[in-house]
């Protein structure tokens, strides 16, 4: 049986709770987890961990034809990178067209706004970009998780246990 796989996307300056808890607790759950980033390489979180990327985004292909059951966008000072980048939106796109679960966490939404995909959807996010949600047309909820469909989002670090029962009930 093929393991299940799952993509984070991220960049320097990620809030490392919020990348490291995903990635271990979906390797904890057998999935094979691939990290993109703008390149290929070492990206740093906020606090000075270090995560090998082992993707650069631009070689990401469409989610379906990578097997791909789950999308991680973590949180930090990363997303307001990432959503300058025209291939990351791309990717994002792909897996909302391909209704495969999203997972964002803290300013994570803030990627899922750039790719226009909050009109309409219940979300939440880290305080600071509440209204830049609901400026999107999201349906705002200060909530430790709040699950739309197959969107998925959550607040900050003290939430991550919340968001990743909902992601596993989503990704199984």
């Amino acid at each position: 049986m093929q393991a299940k796989k799952a993509l984070i996307i991220s960049a320097d300056l990620f809030e490392d709770s919020e990348l490291l808890y995903p990635l271990y607790r979906l390797q904890e759950a057998g999935f094979q987890v691939d990290v993109a980033a703008p390149a290929a390489g070492a990206i740093t979180g906020k606090h000075n961990y270090a995560v090998t990327a082992n993707l650069a985004v631009d070689a990401v292909e469409s989610a379906g034809s990578c097997g791909y059951s789950l999308l991680v966008l973590p949180g930090g000072k990363a997303p307001a990178a990432l959503r300058g980048i025209a291939k990351v939106i791309d990717i994002v796109n792909d897996f909302a067209s391909s209704g495969i679960p999203m997972a964002a966490i803290c300013h994570g939404p803030q990627i899922l706004v750039t790719a226009r995909l909050l009109r309409g959807k219940r979300a939440t996010c880290y305080t600071t970009v509440a209204d830049e949600l609901r400026e999107a047309g999201a349906l705002y909820e200060d909530a430790p998780v709040v699950v739309d469909g197959n969107l998925i989002t959550s607040r900050i670090p003290a939430d991550l246990p919340h968001f990743m029962r909902e992601v596993m009930k989503k990704a199984g």
